[in-house]
Formats: C-alpha cells, sequence, structure tokens
C-alpha cells in the first residue's frame, strides 16, 4: 500500500531540500529517521516531519520496521520577492524561494512483490 504526504510552502529552497531528499529516497523508514537525526542541515527538520507524517498516515506509526520510502520529490513554490536598498539609492531583489515537498512511502511486502513480478 502506497500512502504519501505533503509539505506545501516550506521557507527553503528546493535544491537544499533535494540534496536531503536524495539521501533517504528508496531506504527503509527507520534509516532515514536515523539519518536525518544527525544531519546538520535546516531542511533535515522539515524532511523528517514529513516522513514522520506518511508513516503515520500508513497507520504503521508503532511499526515502522517494515516501510519504505519509496519515491521524494521537491517542487519550487511560489517565491517571495523583496528589496533591499543598494548603492546610490537603489534597490536591489531578493528572492526567498518556497518548496513543495512530497513523500511516498509504502510497505516492504508491495515493493518485493512488484519486483517478484518483473523478474
Amino acid at each position: 500500500m502506497e500512502v504519501k504526504a505533503t509539505a506545501k510552502f516550506v521557507r527553503c529552497t528546493p535544491r537544499k531540500v533535494n540534496q536531503v531528499l536524495a539521501l533517504i529516497r528508496n531506504k527503509k523508514a527507520e534509516k532515514a529517521f536515523e539519518v536525518l537525526s544527525f544531519l546538520p542541515k535546516s531542511a533535515a527538520a522539515v524532511v523528517k516531519k514529513v516522513l514522520k507524517s506518511a508513516i503515520a498516515n500508513a497507520g504503521k506509526m508503532k511499526d515502522c520496521s517494515d516501510v519504505k520510502v519509496k519515491e521524494a520529490w521537491v517542487g519550487s513554490g511560489p517565491i517571495l520577492k523583496r528589496m533591499m536598498p543598494g548603492s546610490r539609492g537603489k534597490s536591489r531583489p531578493i528572492k526567498r524561494r518556497t518548496s513543495h515537498l512530497t513523500i511516498v512511502v509504502s510497505d516492504m511486502d508491495t515493493v518485493t512483490k512488484k519486483a517478484r513480478k518483473a523478474k
């Protein structure tokens, strides 16, 4: 069974979030939590929260040993445009980027069954 969780309008750039998501793709949930706990990036806290929500949506919060991160992707959200004063009375643009991230988890049973059918 596949279940997904999303977080929208996250105040972190998609490029930075994607670096964190690349570390947890196709891993067991326990291993993903372990990686995210010791990762010194600000996006790791947001990704950990969404992963926890996806596992809770699956109804497997008590036993996450048989849950695997099947897919994880990030898209760009709206850009907040701000201005910063520059030299000689000019203004300089600042773009504060946001992200929409999605994590899909599935049971290990369904993943192994699909792998067997492919063979």
